[in-house]
């Protein structure tokens, strides 16, 4: 009897038909993977940020000559609108920017706007210039050399 448990040992050890198939996916290797990632990216992160306050300077450059004749656009303390010196509604903007620049889109556009006149209000009007064609638009404020 001892030697029939030795040998049923020795061929269930060695039969193939015993063996039982796993089907699951090994995530050792995928675990250990994102591990890596996560130390380099914890390491590369605060590098990829550049937290040094710097004191811009003030150009120098001249400022760019203006046309003859500009067309500017005024936006008032009160919102109402003005082509030049003449007073215009916001739907009247466009036909009265076509009279100013003798239709053509491509001239320059001078925006002024007073201090009071939100910067929602100053990007509506910008919005209405674009809308009616006008893409170059220069915003002018104040020199602030001494």
């Amino acid at each position: 009897m001892a030697a029939k448990l030795g040998t049923s040992k020795l061929r269930s050890r060695g039969d193939a038909s015993d063996l039982e198939v796993t089907h699951e996916i090994n995530v050792t290797p995928f675990i250990d993977v994102m591990l890596v990632l996560l130390i380099i990216f914890m390491v590369a992160a605060p590098l990829a940020t550049v937290d040094i306050g710097v004191d811009l300077p003030a150009t120098a450059a001249e400022p760019a000559p203006r046309p003859d004749k500009p067309v500017f656009v005024t936006v008032r303390p009160d919102l109402s609108i003005a082509v030049g010196e003449e007073l215009v509604d916001r739907e009247a903007l466009g036909s009265s920017l076509a009279a100013a620049t003798k239709g053509r889109k491509d001239e320059r556009i001078y925006l002024r706007a007073d201090k009071a006149v939100s910067y929602g209000d100053l990007m509506e009007v910008m919005n209405t210039l674009r809308n009616a064609g006008y893409l170059k638009v220069a915003l002018v404020g104040l020199d602030g050399r001494s």
